[in-house]
């Protein structure tokens, strides 16, 4: 399959690096961001989500009206809503876009900002209701039968949603996680499986994991493999290195102004395996390959998607073919200048990725 590249919907301009003066939803931000994405070469952009965010299917639908082409992929909770109830709101939404929706499933990796929804389930058991939820988002989008479910998160009876999706059979699923629990039911289940960047040795490993859970779940294949990644690109490396310099002392002013009341709730020592092992690449060394930086991971304590791609956009761009020959197909891209960087990179590296990979899939094919 050809490669994609995603990037983040963000609804202000407020990152580790900008504090935010406004309020959480900038529409007229919001729109400018995803534009710049879709005339800029990218594939898809997530709405994020934690506890206090604006609601991503909202804003979703509201952006699928001022975009044409690019796909919206909308990070969702099994916690906060009833598979049934979200199966129609997310088909509703696909029509609404003409067929551009997506859904990302978040297990949860905070048991705080998990607990400020109400939602007290151990962390195991949260892998248990997402399996249910991924089933049943599935089946209602699927199914013209009316059918039941008795699980143990779940149970109704003799549902069918009038609505389907625009798409056939229905929408792509992503899901993450670096856990055991994690790997049996994203391996089982979805049809994208999300990675953190972790340095090629981390990546291959999770790969190797992964593979043996969707055999083990009887799966012929395994999902796509997406890996998430923060770009800092300058002209030339010792520029592009002093501009990764600037942003870590950015970081840290921002820390030292205090912590924006928006902020998702996190313990100091990670719950979550992917941020476990982001900080276990920290521990082993701040550069890693050809590109990878972990600095910023190990200032941020290893919250969520945080190592760097440092370098010129060839460099960048061939680190990016680093994991695309380990067969990572889709790139989760996010700059610390959220609105500049998008652009930057959907210029000056999406072109050069995909033209090296076009040139690869067709030496493959030459030579079959």
């Amino acid at each position: 399959m050809p490669v994609e590249f995603l990037g983040i919907a963000g609804t202000n301009p407020a990152s580790e690096v900008t504090p935010r003066t406004g309020g959480p939803l900038d529409l007229e931000y919001t729109t400018k961001l995803a534009r710049a994405h879709e005339d800029n070469g990218w594939d898809r952009i997530l709405f994020a989500y934690h506890s206090g965010s604006p609601d991503p299917a909202q804003v979703a639908a509201y952006v699928a009206g001022r975009t044409e082409r690019i796909n919206l992929v909308v990070a969702h909770r099994p916690n906060v809503a009833y598979p049934t109830l979200t199966a129609k709101t997310f088909a509703t939404l696909d029509h609404i876009s003409g067929g551009r929706f997506e859904v990302h499933v978040i297990t949860g990796g905070s048991t705080a900002d998990q607990a400020a929804e109400g939602d007290f389930l151990a962390k195991d058991d949260r892998y248990g209701r997402t399996r249910e939820f991924i089933q049943i988002l599935k089946r209602a989008w699927t199914s013209d039968e009316r059918f039941d479910f008795d699980g143990e998160h779940y149970k109704f009876e003799q549902f069918v949603a009038d609505i389907k999706p625009l798409q056939q059979p229905r929408p792509r699923i992503s899901f993450g996680g670096s856990s055991a629990a994690a790997y049996a039911v994203g391996a089982a289940e979805a049809d994208i499986f999300a990675l953190w960047g972790e340095p090629l040795a981390g990546t291959r490993e999770q790969l190797s994991t992964i593979d043996s859970a969707a055999a083990a779940a009887g799966r012929a294949d395994r999902p796509t493999i997406q890996i998430a990644f923060r770009p800092i690109l300058a002209p030339t490396e010792e520029l592009a290195w002093e501009k990764a310099e600037r942003i870590l002392g950015r970081i840290k002013d921002v820390k030292a102004g205090g912590v924006p009341l928006n902020t998702r709730l996190r313990s100091k020592t990670p719950e979550n395996a992917g941020s476990q092992r982001l900080l276990k690449a920290v521990a082993e060394g701040e550069r890693h390959d050809r590109a990878l930086w972990t600095a910023p991971t190990g200032l941020t304590g290893g919250g969520g998607n945080s190592t760097a791609l440092v370098g010129t956009p060839d460099t960048v761009a061939a680190a990016l073919l680093d994991y695309y020959d380990l067969g990572i197909r889709i790139f989760s891209a996010r700059g610390y200048d959220i609105y500049d960087d998008a652009i930057d990179f959907g210029r000056y590296v999406i072109p050069l990725v995909r033209s090296e990979v076009a040139h690869r899939e067709e030496r493959k094919d030459l030579a079959s």
